[in-house]
């Protein structure tokens, strides 16, 4: 299945024709801080499989796993693209409501509920952690 879609102002465009590797809703304080009180939804790609129309900006921070995050967004609408980290550079976690169809993509795990706020609504049929949970699947080198 190909995936497509952009940030809110159409200045950033992604194509993505492989399959996701892995989809997640993260409950870490930074990502509910980032989704304004909910979950990020993220969906894992191969970095080389993800077609970038357009200019990203960047920055990044210390996830509460201890590893450095690097987001990346729209300059002109702030709207968040993908994040990655050093230690997996082959693979991004691409923000699920930038897609055009991103009903194709429904998370298999909760990952970080710990700290989800009491009123978090979260969908029990979902792989649950409390904290980090095991990397998404291995990639082979090419």
């Amino acid at each position: 299945m190909a995936y497509t879609g952009s940030c809110a102002c159409g200045a950033v465009r992604v194509e993505i024709a492989s399959p996701a590797l892995a989809a997640r809703q993260c409950w870490c304080s930074h990502c509910q801080k980032l989704a304004g009180g909910g979950p990020m939804h993220n969906a894992f790609f191969r970095t080389d499989d993800i077609i970038l129309t357009g200019e990203l900006a960047s920055n990044s921070y210390i996830a509460d796993s201890g590893t450095e995050i690097r987001w990346y967004f729209c300059p002109a609408c702030a709207t968040h693209v993908f994040a990655g980290a050093d230690i997996r550079p082959h693979m991004r976690a691409v923000r699920i409501g930038i897609f055009d169809r991103p009903h194709d993509l429904k998370p298999e795990m909760a990952i970080w509920t710990q700290e989800a706020p009491a009123w978090a609504a979260i969908d029990p049929a979902l792989e649950q952690y409390p904290a980090a949970p095991p990397p998404p699947p291995a990639l082979p080198q090419s």
